[in-house]
């Protein structure tokens, strides 16, 4: 395989016409192996994690909040895998943008933290969950296609809500599956479990390691609490990291035998992509099939059967880097800098003869006084109190939330959008107050509302404002009224953000009463 220039790396590959042709060589793809493997980073950001709630959200899950340092844990993830192409002796030069698999609702947020962490990156958006086999499948056809004819690639697989807080070591052990990956394993990274964890998957290793390496015997799934101890004191047991490393090549043949639907409407959904209107390096895949496509894990697709397979090796690296799978408050507890009576806090907090307590706070202060045991976390519009031995139900109260339609599960109080943010700071029967922050450049869609009217208070910056065929320039302190049914649009033409205050009223005030009639951003 002819080595790919820099250039043509961080080109994106074809859509639609010419993937149709890119495809037909992914049948029985004739792969040539390079002297030194392409190495391509995959990031896995779907999801929701809801026992991270009242932070996480639907729209706004955990991979997307920064719950441990500075960085999101996506930034830190993207952060992570830097430089994974001079793990396998390529230059740093040849480092390929990472592939990025998210849900349709999150793209314009990631790609935005991606372009923050300075990570170029190519994102596929999902119409629809499919859980990690579909979404890896999906990449391994990305990266084919970017690797040309002949071309393959060694993907790196690692989901995106992990923290790791020994970087080095990680990336000795990813070089290590990297060397496996491509001679034809699929390789997964195990963690040697410190106690009986009801919360992972473990996997089961077989024989001594060869190369730093260990054949598969068999996958198990979260098992209960006796069980977790015996596999503990077994010594022969790991956890499950969810990271993986192989060739997608390799990965698209496995997939083929063992999954074949899920193989063929990837494939059509891949092959029905197109870019997002609003930045070529997104693309989204095809809706129907892949909302026809079978939805399952990477381990109960593939790495469970892999021993039908008998020209695949199923092989465990072990990864001693401090991972979390940043499951739960516990495990935040459990990584956080803690004071000497192990108590944990972000934010506005004090803690008074309290211990072993994690308290965070979005904005108000929370004062822990003679407890133990206790998270609490709070937000502009939830505040949650649990003992830490009972994180792992948290998600309880996140189904009754949702059972009653509360919009505390989907959203926060401020929501994000692909040209800013909006606040909900006030709200009664027939009216709500928001604050509206419109970034430099950016545009609210042309839309109408069918049951409320706006009144618009420019409070900072310049707005360009479409009523009907009126357009007109509004500065600070004044203001423009948005009747029933009028077509109207929000701009920012200046070079500093556009803040208003709109007071919306009407019988009906939900965020489904938008007719969009153009969008900068894709969006139906």
């Amino acid at each position: 395989m002819r080595i790919r220039t820099r250039e043509e790396n961080q080109t994106p590959p074809p859509v639609n016409g010419e993937i149709h042709a890119a495809l037909q060589e992914l049948g029985e793809p004739a792969v040539h192996r390079a002297a030194l493997p392409v190495v391509q980073p995959v990031i896995l950001a779907g999801g929701a994690g809801t026992r991270l709630w009242p932070l996480s959200r639907e729209q706004f899950p955990k991979q997307l909040l920064n719950l441990i340092a500075e960085d999101t844990l996506l930034e830190a993830t993207a952060n992570r895998l830097a430089g994974v192409a001079a793990l396998a002796g390529r230059p740093d030069g040849m480092e390929a943008a990472q592939i990025v698999v998210c849900g349709e609702e999150h793209r314009f947020m990631i790609t935005d933290m991606m372009k923050r962490a300075g990570k170029p990156a190519r994102v596929l958006s999902e119409p629809c969950g499919r859980n990690t086999a579909p979404a890896l499948t999906v990449a391994a056809l990305h990266a084919l296609a970017a690797a040309g004819e002949g071309g393959d690639a060694v993907l790196v697989v690692t989901p995106a809500d992990h923290s790791v807080a020994d970087v080095a070591a990680f990336r000795e052990a990813i070089a290590t599956a990297i060397h496996h990956a491509d001679h034809g394993a699929i390789v997964t990274l195990g963690v040697k479990p410190v106690a009986p964890e009801t919360g992972f998957g473990y996997i089961r290793a077989a024989g001594g390691a060869d190369h730093g390496a260990f054949m598969l015997d068999r996958f198990v799934e979260k098992p209960h609490l006796e069980l977790a101890k015996h596999y503990v004191e077994s010594g022969e047991f790991w956890w499950n990291s969810g990271i993986f490393v192989v060739r997608a090549s390799v990965w698209l043949r496995a997939v083929a035998e063992l999954q074949p639907e899920m193989a063929r409407q990837c494939r059509a959904a891949y092959a029905a992509s197109e870019r997002a209107a609003c930045a070529g390096e997104v693309l989204c895949l095809g809706k129907e099939a892949f909302h026809d496509c079978p939805s399952d894990s990477i381990d109960y697709a593939v790495m469970e059967k892999l021993e039908t397979l008998p020209d695949v090796a199923g092989m465990l690296v072990p990864l001693d880097a401090g991972w979390s799978d940043v499951g739960s408050w516990a495990a935040i507890w459990d990584i956080a800098p803690k004071d000497a009576s192990g108590n944990a806090g972000r934010g506005r907090v004090l803690f008074d003869g309290a211990s072993s307590c994690l308290a965070h706070s979005e904005g108000r202060l929370i004062a822990c006084v003679g407890v133990q045991d206790v998270v609490v976390v709070e937000t502009a519009d939830a505040v949650l109190v649990v003992d830490k031995a009972h994180v792992q139900d948290v998600k309880n109260i996140v189904q009754r939330i949702r059972s009653e339609h509360g919009n505390e599960v989907v959203n926060h109080r401020k929501v994000r959008r692909p040209w800013g943010c909006f606040d909900s700071i006030d709200h009664g029967d027939r009216f709500q107050v928001k604050r509206i922050v419109v970034e430099p450049g950016a545009s609210l869609s042309l839309q109408m509302h069918y049951h409320r009217a706006e009144h618009w208070v420019v409070v900072r910056g310049t707005a360009r404002v479409t009523c009907g065929d009126n357009i007109s320039i509004l500065s600070e302190n004044q203001s423009t009224y948005i009747p029933i049914g009028t077509l109207h649009r929000l701009e920012n033409p200046g070079k500093t953000p556009l803040e208003i205050i709109e007071v919306q009223s009407g019988a009906y005030l939900g965020e489904d009463d938008i007719v969009r009639f153009e969008d900068n951003y894709g969006r139906k």
